[in-house]
């Protein structure tokens, strides 16, 4: 079953290399559950590559912006890379205001997403939809906002497993792994192929990689990324949901409005697939053989939508407290609702006894749950935009 399990990750890796030239960070960090994995580059390769409404220099440019908001250094660099790989203009990569007004409308969805997603309102899909010429379509949007909604995610995963401060802008291998991604290879085309995968054309096409090109795409990626000018507003940042019934913000109910009996349907129609590919990641998180109970992973769950505004009418709450100590409710907050704020986020003593693949598991149950929280406030708005 081992070797069974060791070949799967081999062949992920295979084809990563294949398609990128490299295995990043995050999918080392995923391996040791070959089962997620696989679904995860699924839905991350259908989102940012396949056919879609979105051309590809849109859909890595949305991916630096929502990995911006949480000052994820690892993913800007990664989708600056790919954005230029794909044809985009360097100049966007000078900040929000060098890009096309279009992708600038997306800048309040993004941190309202990011860090307060129970204001998502209609008000905001009907601003995008109805901008004159610089008006999204319904499938368009529902795109960006999938791709927001995923590398927000991603952000809170990459600083729970503290990849992003162990990135550095170096072709390096560890641990026998192939090289992790650098973007100055990506942009200027020489993507790490190992020496045996390599053609000899591809070889004597890089040698003939100008140093005036080279020189030009790493003052783009060394001077244009920095994180923070792709962000508005920085002060914005999460705060805790008012459950109090002098405020405003109502509790989002998930008996009026689910993943499975609303969502699934709303964004497969708009967006051909994704609504299988999403939910066979949320199925998969939850079903991986794991030390940790089905009672325990619910309650991880169910706890991240709770503070984020989400409640479950037939689940009784008391069960948070009793299966979560103290200081890991603290971690899951933190990693889900601000990661930046953590950076190298303390790991609670209830997780200090358990393999790296447990710890791993925590994250990506608390990365998903977030996934899956966005996804509900923006398609909720989408649809009473629709029903209006």
């Amino acid at each position: 079953m081992v070797n069974g399990e060791n070949e799967r990750v081999s062949l992920l890796f295979m084809k990563a290399l294949v398609s990128r030239g490299s295995v990043d960070a995050v999918s080392q960090q995923m391996a040791s559950h070959p089962q997620y994995l696989e679904s995860f580059l699924r839905t991350q390769h259908y989102i940012l590559h396949m056919d879609g409404p979105l051309p590809l220099p849109y859909r890595h440019y949305i991916a630096i912006m929502a990995a911006a908001r949480h000052h994820c250094n690892y993913l800007v660099y990664l989708h600056s890379a790919q954005f230029l790989r794909v044809g985009g203009d360097p100049l966007w990569l000078q900040g929000l205001e060098a890009a096309p007004p279009r992708l600038r409308l997306l800048d309040h969805i993004n941190k309202v997403l990011a860090h307060q997603p129970w204001l998502t309102a209609c008000s905001h899909i009907q601003t995008l939809l109805k901008s004159g010429e610089q008006c999204w379509s319904l499938a368009e949007l529902v795109q960006a906002v999938v791709i927001l909604a995923h590398c927000h995610s991603l952000c809170s995963f990459v600083f729970g497993c503290d990849t992003d401060s162990d990135f550095v802008p170096l072709s390096k291998s560890t641990n026998g792994f192939p090289p992790t991604f650098w973007p100055f290879d990506a942009a200027n085309g020489n993507t790490n192929v190992p020496q045996s995968l390599a053609t000899p054309s591809e070889h004597i096409t890089r040698r003939r990689v100008t140093n005036s090109i080279q020189f030009s795409l790493f003052c783009v990626m060394m001077c244009f990324t920095d994180s923070t000018h792709f962000i508005t507003d920085p002060d914005l940042c999460y705060q805790e949901f008012a459950r109090r019934e002098q405020d405003h913000f109502q509790v989002f109910r998930v008996q009026d409005y689910s993943w499975e009996d609303h969502g699934f349907s709303l964004v497969n129609r708009l967006y051909s697939d994704i609504g299988h590919l999403l939910d066979d990641r949320f199925r998969s998180v939850t079903t991986l053989p794991s030390m940790h109970s089905p009672d325990l992973k619910r309650a991880i769950w169910n706890y991240i939508h709770c503070v984020l505004g989400i409640r479950y009418d037939d689940y009784d709450y008391g069960e948070v407290n009793r299966l979560l100590e103290r200081d890991f409710k603290l971690y899951i907050k933190a990693v889900a609702c601000f990661p930046d704020a953590t950076k190298t986020p303390v790991c609670p003593l209830s997780l200090a006894p358990l393999k790296p693949s447990e710890r791993i598991h925590v994250n990506l149950l608390i990365m998903e749950a977030r996934l899956q929280a966005e996804l509900l406030y923006a398609l909720r708005a989408i649809t009473q935009y629709m029903i209006a």
